[in-house]
């Protein structure tokens, strides 16, 4: 009796099973005309100059609302943008085995993609405008969130295909946002900010993957037929699991570093409010993680100038943050009389800290300009990040260690700023090896050669004895530069040249 309990219940469940699969299928998928969805979803992929002529107009208005920074205007790029069908056709067309189909999707959407590109660095370009705003920036750093709100949209916009309610479509383009990420690179291109371009290819890449995939396992769901077999079927299933495996990595440690970066800026201010009394107010905190060390300049009201609150403050928040932080508060006394009275001092006092600011940027602008031998206008200045980016142009008898030293002169006037001199493609130095290692000429070289290569982004060549030639590339990838190729070559030392330059 006892061992019969066990097969009842199984065959219970295998029934309940059954059951749902059969309910499934006669009350769920027998609705669903197949046909007629795959004839508008194939009639959506096809490239027209209807498509085209969308794609750029809803470009155009993303790049124009991005440098605004207006959301109103990035929300009506998302409901112009068509980009979302032939993305859709792609799960739906790999759901069915119909590679032509996949062909034609893949075809308009490369097109669509180009052309939204293209238009919006000509844009960034021709735009007396190149400032990194906030929402730029919000598409350059995507996160493990970006990916689950690109698979919630594409639940329901592969939903609302299949099942004929196709209104829902509108909401799903403003949530899955397609056209800012393509408008940010097209941003990253035209000024040539690999932060901001690579991070918002990242973004787009992670929602075109995840909404062509969610379609394609949605129309498996709903019991569209493929004619692969059941093992190509099988490994289908592996490389879609996989694909979405391997955009989670990288987008999970994004998305705890920005957990982190939260965390610490609250650590911050608790710190920064506790060095003062209770009388004085944190007005202002800007925080850049990007530096080593942490930048941090803090504005305080305070009626009283408290001394040594930066030191005190500063051992805090590096024990606390277990990082060395490059701290500076400003203090601006205000007086402890009626309300109206002391918020036009702290008014007064906010308005002379940005005209202060203001002042100090344009300044940087003006020598950064001439030490470059280029306008202001050809400068990016990221004033939120406290990022300057010039590209210098080839000055007479200057050597690769003469714009380094440049560099060097205007960060030391700017130490809170991320100074970047691209410089030109000049000829870069020997590098001397003494007993197989570099002599202290070669080493700093080494040191220059890697900072010219992160620059201009170009290939590095070496050429020389190949054993040092070998020790030499080793010490400049781990100084970042990846792409280093080394030849055999005489003489005693290594010569370092560049290789094709795509600028």
């Amino acid at each position: 009796m006892a061992s019969e309990a066990p097969e009842t219940n199984n065959l219970t469940f295998a029934r309940a099973v059954y059951s749902w699969r059969l309910w499934w299928r006669e009350s769920v998928i027998g609705t669903v005309d197949q046909q007629a969805v795959i004839e508008r979803r194939r009639a959506e992929c096809t490239m027209s100059a209807r498509y085209m002529f969308m794609t750029a107009m809803s470009g155009g208005i993303a790049i124009l609302g991005l440098l605004l920074s207006s959301p109103a205007v990035v929300i009506g790029a998302m409901l112009l943008s068509p980009l979302m069908d032939p993305i859709i056709g792609l799960g739906f067309a790999l759901a069915t085995g119909d590679y032509k189909w996949l062909r034609q999707s893949a075809v308009s959407l490369a097109w669509g993609t180009l052309m939204a590109v293209g238009l919006c660095a000509l844009i960034v370009f021709l735009s007396p405008i190149q400032t990194v705003t906030s929402e730029i920036a919000a598409r350059t750093s995507p996160n493990l969130f970006d990916l689950l709100v690109a698979l919630f949209s594409a639940l329901a916009g592969a939903y609302a295909m299949i099942r004929g309610r196709e209104n829902t479509i509108v909401g799903v383009a403003i949530a899955t946002a397609l056209m800012p990420p393509l408008a940010v690179i097209g941003f990253g291109l035209a000024t040539w900010n690999w932060t901001v371009f690579s991070g918002a290819l990242l973004l787009y890449v992670t929602n075109l993957l995840t909404i062509a995939l969610t379609a394609w396992g949605m129309a498996r769901l709903y019991g569209f037929r493929s004619s692969l077999s059941e093992r190509q079927s099988q490994f289908q299933n592996f490389m879609v699991v996989a694909v979405f495996v391997a955009l989670s990595i990288p987008l999970a440690f994004s998305l705890r570093q920005i957990a982190w970066e939260a965390n610490s800026e609250r650590q911050v201010r608790s710190v920064l409010i506790d060095t003062f009394d209770d009388v004085s107010r944190l007005d202002e905190v800007n925080i850049n993680w990007d530096t080593r060390p942490i930048t941090i300049d803090a504005t305080v009201m305070t009626p009283t100038n408290r001394e040594n609150a930066e030191a005190q403050a500063a051992r805090v928040l590096t024990r606390q943050l277990g990082q060395d932080v490059d701290l500076r508060i400003n203090q601006y006394l205000v007086g402890t009389g009626s309300a109206a009275a002391e918020q036009a001092q702290l008014s007064a006092a906010r308005a002379s800290q940005e005209a202060a600011a203001a002042e100090r940027v344009a300044d940087l602008t003006s020598r950064l300009a001439i030490v470059a031998g280029v306008k202001e206008d050809e400068l990016l200045i990221d004033r939120e990040r406290r990022r300057a980016v010039v590209k210098a142009r080839e000055l007479d008898g200057a050597t690769m260690a003469a714009y380094a030293d440049l560099e060097n002169r205007i960060g030391a006037t700017a130490p809170d700023w991320r100074i970047e001199l691209i410089p030109p493609a000049k000829a870069l130095p020997v590098i001397a090896f003494v007993d197989s290692e570099p002599a202290d000429a070669g080493a700093a070289a080494i040191g220059l050669i890697a900072w010219a290569g992160r620059r201009v982004g170009a290939p590095i060549i070496l050429t020389g004895p190949v054993a040092d030639a070998e020790t030499a590339a080793a010490l400049l990838r781990a100084e970042g530069l990846e792409n280093v190729t080394v030849e055999a070559g005489r003489g005693p030392n290594i010569i370092a040249s560049w290789g094709d330059i795509a600028r």
